[in-house]
């Protein structure tokens, strides 16, 4: 992070966190709408900002979502498949270590990738502006719009970004040698967690912007830190949502918020490019009507 010590302290402090950033229990009823300033939405679905970027939302994106998750769940299920046709008992060990280090590699990417599209570019940039920053954009105004997106558009992007490793996973298992898989076994169950989660994540934090109806599974696994918890999350929904990027389980922004990982990687490439961290979520939060 940027700030201080100081700051950072604030910034963890439980009343601190209730009063900078919108009030989630209260489902989209926007209970503190009005800025310091007093004319304009601080956050929410009546944010201006907040309703251009949902008018944003095109057929094409749509077309993508639906393709992406087609596409997705097919291979994941392919790749679970040749994974139990050439399960041994002596590989249940690593099994479970490399779902463990396919749980953190997920929550990891999930805060780079986060960390990426919340600080850096423009919803102006060809391409990838609408279609994959725009959402970040107004997640940061509107919050809990994730809550009323559908599957197809709360997960579309995460399969997305599954469908190339795990096409390559079934080629391989197709191509390969039974003793050619059995050597690489372990590599492809962390490859496949890894996808697994990376494909969950977007739902993982969809739930943590959810206060209400969750199966109670849910909120076993929130609770106890399993997945990533609504109060954990929430401490990212601090402006200027400098930190806490990891949304899969949250464990990985332990260690990253110790050793400054986020700020100093933007001092890096701010030093190197000139460029400003955050500036264009900064300039859609600041819009008004």
């Amino acid at each position: 992070m940027a700030a201080s010590d100081s700051e950072g302290a604030a910034v963890a402090d439980p009343e601190y966190i209730q009063q900078n950033s919108m009030p989630e229990d209260d489902p989209n009823k926007n209970e503190q709408p009005l800025s310091v300033e007093g004319n304009q939405r601080r956050w929410g679905p009546q944010h201006a900002g907040a309703k251009e970027l949902a008018n944003l939302y095109s057929g094409g994106k749509r077309l993508q979502e639906i393709l992406s998750v087609g596409m997705c769940f097919p291979l994941l299920a392919a790749t679970f498949g040749f994974l139990c046709y050439h399960f041994q008992w002596d590989n249940s060990l690593a099994i479970l270590l490399s779902a463990v280090a396919g749980i953190v590699t997920a929550d990891f990417f999930s805060g780079l990738v986060h960390w990426g599209a919340d600080t850096w570019g423009s919803i102006d940039v060809p391409v990838v502006g609408k279609n994959f920053l725009r959402p970040f954009r107004e997640h940061h105004i509107d919050p809990t719009a994730i809550t009323r997106h559908d599957f197809i558009e709360t997960n579309g992007d995460n399969c997305l970004l599954t469908v190339l490793p795990l096409a390559y996973q079934v080629y391989k298992f197709v191509t390969l040698s039974p003793q050619e898989i059995h050597n690489t076994y372990t590599w492809e169950c962390f490859i496949f967690f890894v996808a697994f989660f990376v494909m969950l994540t977007n739902q993982i934090h969809k739930w943590s912007h959810t206060y209400f109806g969750l199966p109670r599974w849910v909120t076993f696994l929130q609770d106890y830190h399993l997945i990533l918890p609504r109060r954990h999350h929430r401490i990212h929904h601090v402006s200027p949502h400098e930190t806490y990027y990891c949304i899969t389980t949250g464990w990985v922004n332990y260690p990253l918020e110790i050793v400054n990982f986020w700020s100093r990687f933007e001092e890096l490439i701010t030093a190197v490019t000139g460029a400003k961290p955050r500036a264009d979520d900064m300039m859609w939060a600041k819009k008004s009507d």
